[in-house]
């Protein structure tokens, strides 16, 4: 896939609106998890949740598995292997979860929030290049493909699913991770994308390697997530 003119920014700091009464996100950390029974889950909690609920931002990550979208082409799942391949709910193509990639949840009231589905695609994607600042590597997006690219590799994709105003599924963040099983698909629907992580690209600078750990990752994403969706807390929930 060659690489697009990088899509302009366009007002991720705005504070949503929504109102003045202070803004809670809810952090539940997952650990390894199964992809199935987390995605009923979170199906469970977007259809029960009400005007009154907490947004929550699950990270988790995943034993190796292949999500195909509800647009998802078969031809480009390849050669899949003893690697299952899941058909889901979400938007986009076929990609790869596996341990050592940030999976993050964001199961946010946009409504409330005040955000458009656009401004909150962008905002994501705005946490994940500001994340990446953070180790000194340009993220940069491309035009008509969401995700975050690295010199036209791809190391972050997304996925939502929007129901009555309510996010779920989300982004994928490539850390420090096995890459061979993206060679099985064509990522996110691209013949001969390339992928790549966080710990290759700082792979000679020994500090920032030190703290490009995946728990360390997370962390700032988590950050950078919250002060974009104007968030006045951030608290841990239990799993």
């Amino acid at each position: 896939m060659n690489a697009a003119p990088a899509c302009p920014r366009s007002g991720p700091d705005a504070a949503p609106r929504g109102g003045s009464a202070p803004a809670t996100l809810r952090l539940r950390r997952l650990g390894l998890a199964a992809y199935e029974p987390v995605w009923r889950d979170m199906q469970a909690f977007t259809d029960r949740r009400d005007a009154t609920t907490a947004d929550e931002l699950w990270l988790v990550q995943h034993p190796p598995v292949f999500t195909q979208g509800q647009a998802g082409k078969p031809e480009h799942v390849l050669a899949p292997g003893d690697i299952p391949v899941i058909q889901v709910d979400r938007g986009g193509q076929v990609t790869y979860h596996g341990p050592g990639q940030i999976v993050a949840y964001p199961l946010i009231d946009i409504r409330r929030r005040g955000i458009g589905v656009r401004d909150f695609v962008h905002r994501i994607e705005e946490a994940i290049i500001r994340t990446l600042a953070h180790y000194e590597v340009r993220g940069e997006r491309v035009c008509g493909a969401p995700g975050i690219y690295v010199n036209g590799d791809k190391i972050a994709s997304l996925g939502l699913r929007v129901r009555r105003g309510c996010t779920f599924h989300g982004l994928a963040f490539n850390v420090d991770m096995d890459l061979e099983p993206f060679r099985r698909i064509n990522p996110c629907g691209y013949a001969g994308l390339r992928v790549t992580q966080l710990a290759a690209l700082v792979e000679a600078h020994a500090q920032a390697r030190a703290e490009a750990r995946i728990g360390a990752v997370e962390c700032r994403l988590v950050e950078e997530f919250a002060q974009l969706l104007a968030y006045d807390a951030v608290i841990s929930g239990t799993p």
